[in-house]
């Protein structure tokens, strides 16, 4: 182990404790901190490896750090574990070593090797470990996930698979009720959590029932629906799963599953490294999944770069069916302020009509029901538009930032 960076990590916080405001010293402890658990992240790998433990009358090395350290024994093991990482990954031990990320992001790392393998995570390696400098270790997941994902399809047919394999639901009388208990696959759940998103919004500005309430009430409000009308729709659309899929996925996709189909013995062609497709509400889905919900679906198709043919301008408020449907498409079916995840959108004028704003596609954004009026009230501020980016900010002004989830192959 060189021990040059983190001697530096350590000389940094020294010199910033004797001098500068406390959000610097802070900074510079914790770097110091991560730059030392990453070291001794090493140092009990080489004390595992010779058994010296031993010599302390320790028959384990988590009992030896137990005793010797005062460790738990679950952070010992973390630090060991991170040993994969901090060898098979250059960059990784630089900055680890260094104080530049955590060992929560080391960990992360040691997911990517076991889940996504060796050569890709040293392929992206330079691109994960800036995510890693500049995001929390959740934004870090998120971004290696987004890797596996697209690396290996399959694993989200053989996720779904199991998921189908453990499903069940059940609602059973209680004395004060009913009480329901369950788990649902990919497909009935998201169809679920769609249904619910729709009818557990607020209903207006006003409205002070707590989410459990809104649940509780939409689903009652629901099956009386259900059992007279029907379900409800929203200017004319029904609730409706979403998938979002390029045609080239699709494609390759769809000959995957044609050959495991005529041949279900023969190892298939690999997956070329395409976009994953996506269900709304829920993520990335593999080729047979794919392929299922294409089979009893409706399809709508896109051209990028002529969206402009959807533009109606001051002639029409109200965004036309094709409008709508082209902003979900654009958003994956997803609200569009920075950290929110609903489904269930609003089409707003990003410049209101009122103050002469356009109905043109890249004037407009999908928003929950909450988000817009959290719009309405001044709370929330959008500006930009579709082509350059929408800019979302709170009533003092302050961005409001979207977790990076994906990642980006540096030039």
């Amino acid at each position: 182990m060189n021990p040059e960076p983190t001697i530096d990590a350590m000389r940094t916080a020294a010199q910033a404790l004797s001098s500068g405001d406390v959000r610097q010293k802070l900074h510079a402890v914790q770097q110091a901190q991560d730059a030392l658990d990453a070291a001794k992240a090493v140092l009990l790998a080489e004390l595992q490896t010779s058994k010296d433990f031993e010599l302390d009358g320790a028959s384990t090395l988590n009992m030896w750090v137990r005793n010797q350290l005062h460790l738990k024994s679950g952070q010992a093991t973390t630090l060991v574990r991170n040993l994969r990482a901090l060898r098979d990954l250059t960059l990784v031990a630089e900055a680890a070593l260094s104080g530049q990320i955590s060992a929560a992001h080391v960990q992360v790392f040691v997911y990517g090797l076991a889940h996504v393998g060796l050569e890709p995570m040293r392929q992206y390696e330079d691109v994960l470990v800036a995510v890693a400098c500049e995001q929390d270790p959740g934004a870090l997941f998120e971004a290696v996930k987004d890797l596996k994902d697209r690396i290996h399809p399959e694993d989200l047919d053989e996720a779904w698979k199991g998921g189908m394999d453990k499903e069940d639901f059940a609602v059973d009388a209680l004395f004060e009720g009913w009480h329901i208990t369950g788990f649902l696959n990919t497909v009935t759940g998201l169809k679920l959590k769609k249904v619910l998103d729709s009818i557990s919004a607020p209903r207006d500005k006003d409205d002070t029932r707590t989410g459990a309430q809104r649940r509780v009430q939409g689903l009652d409000d629901l099956l009386d629906s259900i059992l007279g009308n029907g379900l409800p729709s929203d200017k004319g659309v029904r609730p409706h799963m979403s998938v979002f899929v390029d045609a080239e996925t699709l494609e390759a996709a769809a000959e995957r599953v044609k050959q495991e189909t005529e041949r279900p013995h023969f190892v298939p062609d690999p997956m070329p490294p395409t976009e994953p497709a996506t269900l709304a509400g829920h993520g990335a889905i593999g080729p047979h999944l794919l392929m299922f919900l294409f089979c009893m679906s409706g399809v709508t198709g896109f051209v990028r770069e002529q969206d402009q043919v959807l533009n109606v301008g001051r002639t029409k408020y109200e965004p036309t069916m094709k409008q709508r449907k082209a902003v979900l498409a654009r958003q994956k079916g997803i609200c569009a302020t920075p950290g929110c995840h609903h489904t269930h959108l609003e089409v707003h004028h990003s410049v209101w009509w009122s103050l002469g704003g356009r109905t043109d596609l890249d004037q407009l954004v999908g928003l929950c029901v909450r988000c817009h009026h959290l719009v309405h009230r001044g709370a929330l501020h959008i500006s930009g538009n579709a082509v350059d980016g929408f800019e979302f900010t709170n009533r003092f002004q302050r961005p409001v930032r979207r977790r990076r989830t994906g990642y980006r192959r540096a030039a």
